[in-house]
């Protein structure tokens, strides 16, 4: 194997692990790391899926006691079917909207400035949040995942639904979303990581069918290396980010973002970046 490639996907592997579960948009950040390492051909795409698989396995192992409790309750407990429900719930929206309106938004959205609108977009409407959180100084009304009713599962559900718009962040949608609602920080934070669990999965197994194609068995420890490295550093990032909720608010990813937002803008009309479809 070229060890070139096992670098670039090693990279790439923890781009995707960083930066799938903040606030800051991985669809971003890859195209931009993608870009830098001269990896954007149709391989790309289907590693792309594979990494992102990588980093919902994460989520899974971390939360491996709280999934099984779920799973092995649904017949007994009522706690285990209201926070199943609420979960399905609050992933309806996402994936009807997404499959409809799928091929318009590639078509019309995945360029530099529609993506670094999103981004500067989501982090101001981020510094906005929590200066409202700071002046409203209210107490949260849901304080674990386990408290959530169907209608707040249903407006997490609708605000993740931004999340279609290339540069949004689907973590940062939900997570915002959620504290506007009601939602304490943490909780918001745990569930946009349970969200993510249905949702990356079945994009995962939409984007496979879709690219199966382009794999090949010389691939696959090219696939595997970044895997590996997404499900490593999801890992780390999700502890730490749990920690991190704990005395911090996100007015740190909103400039991030908007900087970074102001970045692809500028290298991507700069001719610097290559934006793949």
């Amino acid at each position: 194997m070229d060890w070139i490639l096992m670098v670039k996907a090693l990279i790439l592997g923890v781009v995707e692990g960083l930066t799938e579960f903040l606030p800051v948009s991985s669809t971003g950040h890859l195209i931009v790391a993608g870009s830098l390492l001269n990896f954007t051909d149709a391989q790309s795409k289907t590693f792309d899926v594979v990494i992102q698989f990588g980093a919902i396995l994460a989520i899974c192992w971390e939360y491996r006691a709280k999934i099984a409790s779920v799973v092995t309750g649904l017949p007994t407990r009522p706690d285990a079917r209201r926070f199943t429900i609420n979960v399905i719930i609050a992933t309806i929206p996402a994936v009807v909207l997404g499959l409809l309106l799928e091929k318009h938004i590639k078509a019309v959205l995945f360029s530099p400035v529609p993506v670094s609108v999103a981004l500067i977009v989501g982090g101001i409407i981020i510094l906005w949040a929590e200066a409202r959180q700071r002046d409203r100084n209210a107490a949260p009304r849901v304080l674990s995942v386990d408290d959530l009713t169907p209608s707040d599962a249903l407006k997490v559900g609708l605000a993740q639904c931004l999340a279609l718009i290339p540069g949004t962040s689907r973590s940062g949608a939900t997570i915002i979303g959620g504290m506007l609602f009601g939602l304490e920080r943490r909780v918001a934070t745990e569930f946009s990581f349970f969200l993510a669990i249905p949702i990356i999965f079945g994009a995962t197994l939409y984007e496979m069918a879709k690219y199966w194609k382009t794999l090949s068995v010389n691939d696959f420890g090219l696939f595997a290396i970044g895997l590996v490295a997404a499900f490593i550093s999801a890992f780390v990032c999700i502890r730490w980010l749990l920690r991190y909720v704990a005395s911090h608010d996100f007015s740190a990813f909103a400039w991030y973002r908007i900087g970074f937002g102001l970045l692809i803008l500028i290298v991507g009309y700069s001719g610097g970046l290559s934006w793949a479809d």
